[in-house]
């Protein structure tokens, strides 16, 4: 094609692509290019602003490394992470969050009732409830993978001072299908913003904070996987998350109890001699396809 213009484009770039293209492929990067090419004759973009947007791309790339995942967080504060995840969410299930730049794959196995808080301050929560399915039985043998921030407001893979795998856990349901944990309450935190990403926020004239949360990666044979997070009720961030993860169901409340109702069973049982938060929470995986 030599007549190019502006008008037709979009048309000569689909009539590029091979008829032997995967059809999802052609689905995908047809959408993708009319999206783009609408965005550039909508907003008569410039060429300073097409070379601020290189620039923005050329900048994530630049800091990301393994524990650093600016793409990631480029897509969770413009809410396409969490619009992917809706999109795929079971309503019949618990409703799926946004992973973030932080996860930390091998965590070490926790036992059912094991202890994440060791010797870091701050209120001991200890969080439990059941893994089951959409009737409500109990799914045996599921793993949660459990993160969280240090009382720092910091993730381990943030902090030289924590340890690789501090506040991570993997634990292994029984029969009876119950996770149960303590950790240290979490705490509200930012995202980073020395990068791109603090860029965007501060010219949308957005605040980079994240309520605090517990993340779960809840997967099963037979069963769909879910990532998820679950936020406190009283959280000051919960209503303007920068990163658009609460979801109704996700919210819980923390209970505070003395400390002679702390239930035997748990790895710290014969410590705790001040009062605790509690609070539970069950999953609900959906079956596959």
């Amino acid at each position: 094609m030599r007549t190019v213009t502006k008008d037709n484009i979009t048309d000569v770039f689909k009539g590029y692509m091979s008829d032997k293209m995967d059809p999802r492929m052609r689905e995908v990067m047809g959408s993708l290019v009319t999206h783009l090419h609408d965005f550039a004759r909508e907003t008569n973009l410039t060429h300073d602003e097409w070379r601020a947007g290189i620039a923005f791309l050329e900048g994530c790339a630049a800091i990301e490394t393994e524990d650093r995942h600016e793409f990631i967080l480029t897509s969770d504060v413009l809410g396409l992470s969490s619009l992917v995840d809706m999109l795929h969410s079971n309503p019949a299930a618990t409703s799926s969050s946004v992973l973030g730049p932080f996860h930390v794959s091998g965590a070490p196995p926790l036992p059912v009732g094991g202890d994440m808080k060791r010797d870091f301050g701050g209120p001991i929560l200890l969080a439990e409830g059941v893994v089951k399915d959409i009737d409500g039985n109990p799914i045996p043998g599921a793993t949660i993978d459990i993160w969280q921030t240090a009382p720092n407001g910091l993730y381990a893979s943030q902090d030289d001072a924590q340890d690789t795998y501090s506040f991570h856990g993997l634990q292994t349901v029984g029969a009876d299908g119950r996770y149960a944990f303590t950790t240290v309450k979490p705490v509200e935190y930012t995202v980073p913003t020395d990068g791109p990403v603090g860029d965007i926020l501060n010219a949308c004239g957005r605040h980079p904070w994240r309520p605090s949360h517990l993340h779960y990666i809840v997967e099963a044979e037979g069963f769909s996987p879910l990532v998820t997070e679950i936020f406190p009720d009283d959280d000051p961030y919960l209503d303007e998350d920068t990163v658009f993860g609460v979801r109704s169901d996700l919210v819980m409340t923390y209970k505070e109890r003395p400390a002679e109702e702390f239930p035997d069973g748990m790895v710290i049982s014969d410590k705790v001699n001040e009062p605790f938060l509690y609070v539970e929470f069950d999953v609900i995986l959906s079956r596959k396809d």
